[in-house]
């Protein structure tokens, strides 16, 4: 299976003209812009790219999206948007975190609950923030140390992400295989690229 990666868009979808071929396409979230929440034509953009299989996980500048399966039902059926839920696609199992950590209301001590919930089984997680001292360094590692212990304790063979524009590499700790894929550097200009996975 080849998979490609992108994530923090920042609603540039439109200047992305050189995706390559592949199975499924993930987007780990901030689809939206700074200053334009609006991401309906992002999912048009999305939807009709010719992959196979979509996958989204929400960020934290795509606000407006709602957090159940109402989002859900408006796609076609070869979309996925995965909030604390997963989906198997050709044997390949993967798991999408919701971004409900970055919530001011969201009490820290409810975190391990949360990451406890990700299956042991996976092959690929997919979450909008990285894991804490995994290619998380802006001003500081901006990694959520939960999420870190929750990775390195269920040991998927990828786990993808976004969020912290100046990490934007692939990095492998013990059996995982870490990918930041932003797009956009920390001016939130589009400089990097896709990261094709095949697995």
């Amino acid at each position: 299976m080849r998979i490609v990666h992108l994530s923090d868009t920042h609603n540039q979808h439109r200047q992305l003209h050189d995706l390559p071929e592949a199975d499924v396409i993930v987007h780990s979230g901030d689809a939206a812009g700074l200053g334009n929440k609006d991401i309906s034509d992002f999912f048009v953009w999305f939807c009709a790219l010719h992959y196979k299989y979509k996958i989204f996980v929400k960020g934290n500048h795509d606000s407006r999206l709602q957090t159940n399966n109402f989002i859900q039902s408006y796609f076609p059926s070869n979309f996925f948007f995965l909030y604390n839920s997963g989906v198997t696609i050709n044997g390949v199992k993967f798991w999408g975190l919701s971004n409900s950590y970055f919530s001011k209301n969201e009490k820290k001590e409810c975190f391990p609950k949360m990451f406890a919930k990700i299956p042991s089984d996976i092959d690929i997680l997919i979450t909008h923030r990285p894991p804490y001292g995994i290619l998380d360094k802006s001003y500081k590692s901006l990694g959520c140390i939960y999420l870190r212990q929750a990775v390195l304790k269920s040991s998927p063979r990828y786990h993808l992400f976004g969020h912290v524009h100046e990490a934007y590499g692939i990095e492998k700790v013990n059996e995982t295989t870490f990918v930041n894929a932003s797009l956009v550097n920390e001016k939130d200009e589009l400089t990097n690229k896709h990261v094709v996975l095949d697995i």
